[in-house]
């Protein structure tokens, strides 16, 4: 057998491997790292938190979801922030020859993960190309993703100095930053949001891109998908489709914004709403279908580059009476527009411009998924000082 069919037909088992064996048994040289401390970035507290529903926890410690049309798996060891990026179904057989030529001699894999990683650590060469990306600009997407030229142990120490309050949850929640992410995903899947919780919203947002996205690769019997385009959102019979779904009457929200940006925005509309100001992205944002005060400032936040915006949900409004303004809005069963913007401009005066970060904390501290059994997380950091 000429030696390009041997590479062709290893090229050729390699996608078959892919489709069947866990993702953290394949290829494991492809693992890449990023120095990170815990004190700067938790991916236990920030993928699960709220802020995006792509990431589930494929086994313990290691998450797996698709940013930038790709799918990933990441991890934290010894201070560093670990990654690896899995070929699409549509990589070639010549870009897998590459791949394979470039492979170190095959042996016998280590048991564990953790033994992986260590074994592989001084294989990683930077030179090296994996299929349909490269090491340079991996790593850049993650810079930016999770923003890691913003110092947020500075951060914490200033909120700190502030705010007493925050001072008692940072201890037991460090490590939340937000995300930056894609406008167009941002915007569509904090639409779905409205009357919802964490658990549903991830269910729709997985079966929204296994009915309209594209697929990219397959691990453990699982599919991943690409988000919808903004064309897809808007097609006719996008609204029927997501009904069906059970989007219910989120659907029609969904297909109206997304014709609405296309129709008399323009396809880069939202990319552009990063260079505008805070107040003015957040009106536009607002004007759509769907969208009130909390999803703009929600996607101000996470995709369009305003840390000074400060969602306002039920348990943000909650901690804001609890341990900030007792007398806000005494009385009300629902969240007025005015007592919004009154905590909103509280947060900012009292964390100052990433008062959106500060906000992230809190919320993430509130959520029952992070807290101990019967216990709130402030009181317990209190028993934890006075321990």
């Amino acid at each position: 057998m000429r030696r390009h069919e041997v590479l062709s037909e290893k090229g050729s088992a390699l996608i078959s491997r892919m489709k069947l064996l866990t993702s953290l048994s394949v290829c494991p040289h492809l693992w890449r790292s990023i120095p990170c401390h815990l004190s700067e970035l938790r991916l236990d507290f920030v993928l699960p938190g709220g802020q995006s529903f792509r990431w589930k926890e494929s086994s313990p410690g290691y998450w797996t979801g698709v940013l930038h049309e790709r799918v990933w798996t990441l991890t934290q060891k010894d201070g560093h922030l670990w990654y690896t990026v899995y070929p699409s179904s549509e990589t070639t057989d010549s870009q897998l020859e590459k791949e394979v030529q470039r492979r170190p001699r095959k042996r016998k894999l280590p048991h564990t993960v953790s033994d992986t990683i260590k074994e592989e650590k001084e294989e990683v060469s930077g030179d090296f190309v994996s299929p349909g990306g490269n090491c340079k600009k991996d790593s850049d997407v993650l810079q930016d993703y999770f923003q890691l030229h913003v110092s947020l142990n500075e951060l914490y120490n200033q909120w700190g100095e502030s705010d007493k309050n925050f001072l008692k949850v940072a201890k037991e929640f460090p490590g939340i930053r937000v995300l930056r992410q894609d406008p167009v995903e941002c915007l569509f899947s904090f639409i779905c949001t409205s009357n919802n919780h964490i658990s549903r919203i991830t269910g729709m947002i997985e079966r929204l891109c296994t009915a309209l996205g594209k697929r990219l690769c397959q691990l453990d019997l699982v599919e991943y998908y690409s988000f919808p385009t903004l064309q897809t959102l808007a097609a006719d019979d996008t609204e029927a489709k997501l009904r069906d779904l059970g989007f219910g009457y989120r659907a029609k929200f969904v297909s109206e914004s997304a014709r609405a940006i296309l129709q008399k925005q323009g396809p880069d509309w939202l990319d552009k709403l990063r260079l505008a100001p805070y107040g003015e992205a957040k009106c536009a944002l607002c004007a759509l279908p769907g969208v009130g005060a909390k999803v703009a400032d929600c996607v101000c936040l996470m995709a369009l580059d305003k840390p000074e915006a400060v969602p306002v949900d039920t348990h943000v409004w909650q901690i804001a009476k609890r341990d900030y303004l007792p007398q806000l809005g005494l009385g009300n069963k629902t969240l007025t527009e005015r007592v919004y913007r009154e905590i909103g401009d509280y947060f900012r005066s009292l964390w100052g411009p990433y008062a959106g970060w500060a906000q992230g904390v809190l919320f993430c501290s509130d959520l029952k998924k992070f807290q101990g059994p019967g216990e709130h997380p402030k009181a317990k950091a209190e028993k934890k000082l006075k321990g």
